[in-house]
């Protein structure tokens, strides 16, 4: 009972922390680059950023490329290539401030720190001519005291008609499987947008949901025919950044053998002032952890996502976002099993994620959301450790989020954010077999994010 309420105290002072920097500032975390090349405020493409609108959606979908902004041009000829650039390279920083805190503090470790900053990126973010644009993205890592690259996504893109209807083709070339994606309920740009970095978080994840984000390299191609159906295929390999080329392997759990092909199917529908969109995607990955060579592990990870939103004219265009997925994911650990690091070979793993928001327009956001991740049961992969193991070799775990954000202008955002855990690593209680419980992880965090 006295670290609870210790707790409640601290994350009272939390809550005071950030009253003050509002009160000290008078929306939306977006690029400001796209803001610039365009001439339109952060908040056409963006509600809760990274969260997109659909006009934000046709930006991205159409290569990044609409520009208000003068151009350096030249008209192509038969023998001359021709031309189109911003005037003005499209760059934008940011940087975020961090306060966070669990209900019990990890051993031996301080409770409740700040980081000043949490992270720091720089973006070369528009267009590059007339039909190619990018998103490149280089973060700061404070702990690591080094800047490495980030999602990535550079992408051509063209439109004709087809079966008498418009269709909008391209080309991307990027480093996050769904990175890619235009929607919000796909992992790359899921919920929650923000989060804590020196907080526990469950130790199982299915490969499609961020195991890969930065580690490979992929070229793929897209369309949206009649603004309704939507396709995207793509392969990638391991790339390993800050390893010598070509890549040998050694200290990697996942080496991509072949190429992982990864695939992505939607539907979307407008009816007056609601949308919705239904679709799947999925990834197949063969992989010789610590080599290139030898036994592979297989993982195939299929999913299901919808998004929904609703504008409520009566209620000063406010708007309802849902956005929820399933994904399950089969595995063959054949080299993992093989080298002891399995109890067995075979093993399934599934998450599901629901969340939703009500958007004050563009000022204010409160959302709730809810995680479940469960699968097979192994004391060897899932081993006993303090903290982030578990003592029954379960993978299993449950929570909720809840965030409110605020944005005074909308390159400045203030957000606070309560995670809790109904179970962690397959427990209630003593789940790592050294007396933590699931809600000794429950964590406060408060972030502020400048843009410019």
């Amino acid at each position: 009972m006295g670290s609870f309420k210790h707790f409640n105290r601290l994350a009272w002072i939390g809550m005071v922390v950030l009253a003050l920097a509002l009160a000290g500032s008078s929306k939306a975390l977006a690029i400001t680059s796209f803001a610039r090349q365009t001439g339109l405020p952060c908040s056409s493409c963006h509600t809760i950023p990274p969260e997109l609108t659909p006009f934000g959606r046709a930006f991205k979908l159409n290569g990044y490329t609409l520009t208000g902004m003068p151009q350096i041009t030249a008209k192509p000829a038969h023998q001359e290539a021709g031309l189109s650039l911003n005037r003005n390279m499209p760059i934008a920083a940011f940087i975020q401030f961090a306060y966070a805190g669990t209900n019990r503090p990890q051993p031996g470790t301080e409770n409740w720190n700040f980081e000043f900053p949490q992270a720091a990126s720089l973006f070369l973010a528009g267009a590059m001519s007339d039909h190619v644009g990018s998103f490149i993205q280089v973060t700061y890592d404070p702990q690591g005291d080094h800047f490495s690259w980030d999602n990535t996504d550079v992408r051509y893109s063209n439109r004709r008609t087809f079966a008498g209807k418009d269709l909008v083709y391209g080309f991307t070339f990027n480093n996050n499987p769904t990175v890619e994606d235009l929607w919000n309920d796909t992992p790359a740009w899921g919920f929650p947008w923000v989060g804590p970095n020196q907080t526990p978080s469950p130790m199982a994840g299915t490969l499609v949901d961020g195991g890969l984000a930065q580690d490979v390299g992929g070229i793929g191609t897209y369309a949206m025919w009649d603004g309704h159906l939507y396709g995207a295929a793509a392969i990638y390999r391991s790339m390993h950044l800050g390893n010598p080329q070509p890549n040998a392997g050694v200290g990697f759990g996942i080496n991509i053998r072949g190429a992982a092909p990864y695939w992505r199917l939607a539907w979307q529908q407008t009816m007056g002032n609601n949308y919705l969109e239904v679709g799947t995607y999925g990834m197949h990955v063969a992989s010789t952890p610590n080599a290139v060579t030898g036994p592979e592990d297989f993982y195939t990870d299929v999913a299901a996502d919808a998004q929904y939103e609703r504008i409520l004219p009566t209620l000063n265009n406010n708007t309802i976002s849902v956005h929820t997925s399933y994904i399950h994911e089969s595995s063959n650990l054949l080299a993992t099993f093989a080298a002891e690091g399995a109890g067995f070979p075979q093993h399934n793993l599934s998450t599901f994620k629901l969340d939703g928001t009500y958007h004050f327009r563009n000022k204010y956001g409160a959302t709730v959301g809810y995680f479940n991740t469960w699968g097979t049961a192994d004391p060897v992969l899932y081993a006993q450790n303090p903290i982030d193991g578990s003592g029954s070799g379960s993978p299993n775990s449950d929570g909720y989020t809840l965030q409110f954000a605020y944005w005074p202008w909308q390159n400045i955002d203030f957000t606070a954010q309560y995670t809790g855990y109904l179970k962690f690593n397959g427990g209630t209680t003593n789940y790592d077999a050294a007396g933590r419980n699931a809600s000794d992880n429950n964590a406060a965090y408060f972030t502020a994010w400048f843009i410019f």
